[in-house]
């Protein structure tokens, strides 16, 4: 049996250690389907919905992002056909680019908190805001407990740093 067989079924078994065994075995990450379009392995695991095994089909070499993220074979257009939009976001924080008038199923605030996860936690290159924007700098809170706080103005003061970031 082939080894691109076999990391098609682990992916979809949907069991993360069958995957790092099949690519640990030497399987290839970026593998294309029957009609020459890259990305078969990281498009099943986005349509099944299966934000672990994406991450690390990207971290393994994967591609996020294909020459068009709105062709129906990208693995953004995966992961919205299959209605995954936890898995949306995981690719949205690995540098996925959303092409313009996509639906994604996300709202604004969701797709700039991804965005922003993934630069703070560098799960992608781009520096937010896109390309040779500055990278901002942003206050971290560490909080051992959360009684009496008013956690809606922790988050309007992340949407709000977003928000100003994106426009940069």
């Amino acid at each position: 049996m082939s080894s691109a067989i076999d990391l098609i079924k682990a992916i979809r078994s949907g069991r993360l250690q069958d995957v790092r065994a099949v690519l640990d075995a030497g399987a290839k990450a970026e593998l294309d389907d029957g009609q020459g379009d890259p990305g078969l392995p990281l498009g099943v695991a986005c349509f099944m919905g299966f934000p672990d095994i994406v991450r690390e089909l990207v971290s393994r070499g994967a591609k996020v992002n294909l020459p068009d993220n709105s062709r129906p074979t990208s693995p953004l257009s995966m992961a919205i056909r299959g209605g995954r939009h936890e898995v949306v976001k995981v690719l949205v924080e690995l540098g996925a680019e959303i092409p313009p008038g996509m639906k994604t199923g996300l709202t604004e605030q969701e797709i700039m908190i991804a965005r922003w996860r993934g630069h703070q936690y560098g799960a992608t290159t781009t520096p937010f805001g896109g390309r040779g924007a500055e990278i901002p700098v942003v206050e971290e809170i560490e909080m051992t407990r959360c009684y009496g706080t008013d956690t809606a103005v922790l988050d309007a003061d992340m949407i709000r740093a977003a928000r100003e970031m994106d426009k940069k």
